[in-house]
């Protein structure tokens, strides 16, 4: 019988990891992909927003030689906070359902089951894309991940959106040699846009060097072209690759089978307390980017690191009684 069992093992799933050692709990993490599965999928050259000491969990110092940290140099980071500090980890092991069973929570996955008396969750949002529900994006040369830009080089490439990675990789690829268009739902770069790089992609759209379309929607894709709909009708330009990067979501069936609650409205947001993180499910907590349903802008590394203290404090007080 686990008396923690942390589901997901990003830098908050090893936070909370970190809170239980403290306390001599047994615990385990158990993470479908590899250690910090999202910072790894993450494009290669990504730059954080944040400055490293915002990034640091459990006072551990991020020491980086950049203003602001990489993807390599967070994933470095908190692969030595785990492996330094022998945390409980599986790896590569997928929570297929889970239940409670009186004053304990059954938890099978597709390698073991087990038993645990509290249950953290802490799965981010990065694995499931919003799809555009369009003809043809079930095609190969569709993708809703961006890694690096040498494949693009040469090719007619759409960038789908107007977020930090949609215009990362439309610069990364122009600067590659990829002819870039990008198809924006909205009228203008999203204001969220890290402030150094916002004013770059407005002035390469301006000369023309990637080639933009504001109020506008892709209605089909096909082998070596695509057609989306803007202000002056439907146009078909050539296309070889389409990155699509319209978001991710969390896994709402995980949260459904437990029994969380969710509001009624697209948000989707998860009932917890916010002071415990407690869900209205008693004895499962929620850690992390999950805690903001669909609005995934709300909740990162910075702000969220807090959670681990904060249900690890309740826990200690439950497990006493």
């Amino acid at each position: 019988m686990k008396d923690v069992l942390i589901i997901g093992g990003g830098p908050i799933g090893i936070a909370c990891a970190l809170e239980c050692k403290k306390r001599n709990w047994n615990y385990l993490i158990i993470e479908k992909g590899a250690l910090t599965n999202s910072l790894f999928n993450y494009p290669k050259n990504m730059t954080f927003f944040s400055t490293s000491e915002k990034l640091e969990i459990d006072d551990i110092p991020f020491i980086s030689k950049n203003p602001k940290p990489n993807r390599d140099e967070a994933l470095e980071y908190y692969r030595r906070v785990a492996t330094s500090n022998n945390i409980n980890i599986n790896l590569f092991e997928t929570v297929t359902t889970i239940s409670k069973e009186h004053n304990y929570f059954k938890v099978s996955t597709d390698k073991h089951e087990y038993e645990t008396k509290k249950i953290i969750l802490a799965t981010g949002f990065y694995d499931i894309p919003n799809l555009l529900n369009i003809p043809g994006e079930d095609l190969p040369k569709v993708t809703h991940y961006y890694k690096e830009a040498h494949p693009y080089a040469m090719q007619d490439i759409v960038v789908v959106g107007a977020s930090n990675s949609s215009v990362d990789a439309a610069l990364e690829i122009y600067r590659k040699g990829g002819n870039v268009t990008m198809i924006i739902r909205g009228e203008a770069i999203g204001e969220r846009v890290k402030y150094w790089v916002r004013p770059d992609i407005i002035n390469r759209i301006k000369e023309g060097s990637i080639n933009a379309y504001f109020n506008s929607e892709i209605t089909e894709i096909k082998t070596k072209e695509l057609t989306f709909k803007s202000p002056e009708g439907l146009k078909t330009i050539p296309n070889d690759f389409v990155i699509a990067l319209t978001g991710y979501k969390p896994n709402f069936d995980l949260l459904n089978q437990i029994g969380i609650a969710l509001s009624n409205d697209d948000k989707k947001l998860p009932e917890y307390d916010k002071d415990t993180m407690e869900t209205n499910i008693q004895g499962v907590y929620l850690a992390g980017v999950i805690c903001g349903g669909m609005e995934t802008h709300k909740w990162f590394i910075e702000n969220s690191r807090i959670h681990a203290k904060q249900i690890a404090k309740h826990i200690e007080s439950t497990l006493a009684v």
